[in-house]
């Protein structure tokens, strides 16, 4: 047996197709009005042919997974190989993901353009800088940074209280030294010092506006809502007492604007807007899926992280904020990382192991149950790998069956479009098969704030209860104050476990959910919810992955994953 290529390596030997040849199949015309080249294999979508686009009867397949493990899941290869597999089937699909983040890129995760035979491509330029999209992003949020500092030191006519700004600044990267820092050190007249902190790009409200805008009018009229600091009596003050919005959506207006680039199999992909799972709401951009959804048949789209953290955003959050919902839910699942949910080692994951099956089956019944929570089909995906055995595969096959859900057997990593024919067809029956009648959200708009923190953390969750303290309630006394208090929740926390333990593997119940801190997002309307240890500005691990990256004699880029 020959070695097995790397994501890198199968990346750069694709046979790529220039980008108006890609859109040619989605009935694209190829002229400036429709899109501009971004190089010969990416595009960008003009504002101005979308919104002539007329909406048409297609199917959103949302694409979520079990929790993660370090096992890997392969969310985004199997939404790319259903995409294809679609394709293959007769039925005109396009991919709709998020753009890779530098952070977790130079990190521990790696890049985010799938994997194997199931990539979108160029691999590269997707994982590094793109279209300068997120660089657009930390441009504008740090624009406001500067408005805020700036007004103050100039008399501070807003009266906005130094010590009550709560609008951090942002970078794409993970940088743990930043996340408290100390400003306005330096001797200049009319300085005050004091403490800030970064966020990584990714988790900047910024971000989530830009993906929940439905075009460049709400855009700017959503940045101009944003709360960025408070006066001495509690007063809020938005970037639109700063005039801030006109300057920030004139650094966003071509990235507002869709990406196209392809899958290996030469399929369209539409990559747009990228915020986090685990610290923001997960989906790409509302402007990308319905572009895609007047375009194509089908589209598939992911979340981030297991469903208790993607999809449940995706569902309450997105879906609320831009009136769709899905047709059908894919539940993607490895038999590696069920086994690890089962207590077995990373290093043990090659040997058969029923036992170990069975005990973390449980994870994947919980994800299961959630998403029938909200009256959606779904299919069960299995990312095959080669040292699944038939045994452990019958295994998930009968326990999903008794549960009523169809398993489809993957090999999309090692096939393309070929090894996800079963699970498109699968993902076909469902959609028909689905009653838009039967979608209901978790919660109510009028459910009060800290009610619907205790509804996802006992549904979805599986916990017994929710802990806070004095200063939260105040926190959501000046929400409510505001008028804020109808606003989605978007639930900051580990994407390891159903609990704030990240070691707590399976599906763990009666556990409380601790609430650190809650934050305002009152442009892009929700309120994040702060939980456990997490922290919105990652850090490297001990050993990241920049390590590895660099340019060989070639000029070629290795050690990109």
């Amino acid at each position: 047996m020959g070695q097995v290529k790397s994501d890198i390596e199968i990346a750069r030997a694709a046979r790529m197709e220039p980008i108006d040849k890609v859109l040619e199949k989605i009935n694209v015309p190829n002229d400036p009005f429709s899109f501009s080249n971004m190089g010969r294999h990416i595009a960008k979508l003009n504002i101005e042919y979308i919104d002539k686009l007329k909406e048409k009867k297609s199917n959103l397949i949302l694409v979520t997974a079990i929790t993660p493990t370090p096992a890997g899941e392969g969310k985004t290869t199997t939404s790319v190989g259903l995409c294809d597999g679609l394709n293959k089937i007769g039925k005109k699909s396009i991919v709709c993901l998020r753009e890779p983040s530098l952070g977790p890129s130079f990190g521990m995760k790696g890049g985010a353009a799938g994997g194997g035979y199931a990539q979108v491509v160029p691999m590269e330029q997707i994982n590094l800088h793109f279209t300068g999209d997120f660089h657009a992003i930390t441009s504008a949020h740090n624009l406001l940074s500067a408005l805020i500092d700036n007004h103050i030191y100039w008399g501070n006519k807003l009266n906005i209280d130094p010590e009550n700004i709560v609008w951090k600044r942002v970078l794409d990267l993970n940088d743990r030294a930043l996340r408290s820092v100390k400003i306005n050190l330096g001797k200049l007249k009319n300085n005050i010092p004091r403490d800030d902190g970064f966020d990584i790009t990714v988790a900047s409200e910024v971000m989530a506006i830009f993906c929940l805008s439905n075009n460049l009018e709400d855009l700017e009229n959503k940045i101009g809502n944003i709360t960025i600091a408070y006066t001495k009596d509690k007063k809020p003050i938005y970037a639109k007492d700063l005039k801030a919005q006109g300057p920030m959506t004139v650094l966003l207006k071509e990235a507002i604007r869709p990406n196209v680039t392809q899958t290996l199999e030469n399929n369209p992909a539409i990559i747009h807007g990228g915020p986090f799972a685990n610290i923001a709401h997960g989906c790409n951009s509302i402007i990308a899926t319905r572009t895609a959804l007047k375009l194509s048949e089908y589209v598939v789209t992911e979340a981030g992280f297991g469903a208790d953290l993607g999809a449940e955003k995706f569902l309450d959050i997105k879906c609320r904020k831009a009136d769709i919902q899905p047709n059908c839910v894919v539940i993607v699942a490895t038999i590696r990382a069920l086994k690890m949910h089962g207590g077995v080692e990373k290093e043990d994951l090659k040997k058969e192991n029923l036992d170990a099956l069975k005990k973390g089956l449980p994870n994947l019944e919980k994800h299961i149950k959630n998403v029938k929570k909200f009256g959606l089909e779904l299919v069960v995906a299995i990312n095959h790998f080669i040292t699944d055995t038939n045994k452990e595969v019958k295994l998930i096959e009968e326990h999903c069956s008794k549960l009523g859900v169809k398993v489809s057997l993957c090999t999309h990593w090692s096939e393309g479009g070929k090894g996800t024919e079963d699970l498109a067809k699968n993902v076909v029956k469902a959609c028909e098969k689905n009653n838009k009648a039967n979608f209901k959200y978790l919660y109510e708009d009028e459910t009060p704030i800290l009610k619907k923190v205790e509804t996802i953390a006992k549904e979805i969750y599986g916990a017994s209860g929710i802990e806070f303290d004095d200063k939260i309630k105040e926190q959501v006394n000046v929400i409510d104050k505001s008028g804020f208090g109808k606003f989605p929740v978007c639930i900051a926390k580990t994407q390891y476990s159903f609990s704030t333990d990240p070691k707590s593997k399976g599906a763990p119940s009666g556990h409380t959910l601790p609430i650190r801190e809650i934050r305002l997002s009152s442009g892009a309307g929700f309120v994040v919810v702060i939980c456990g240890s997490i922290m919105t500005m990652p850090g490297l691990p001990r050993v990241p992955a920049a390590d590895s990256i660099k340019l060989n004699k070639k000029g070629d880029i290795e050690g990109l994953f």
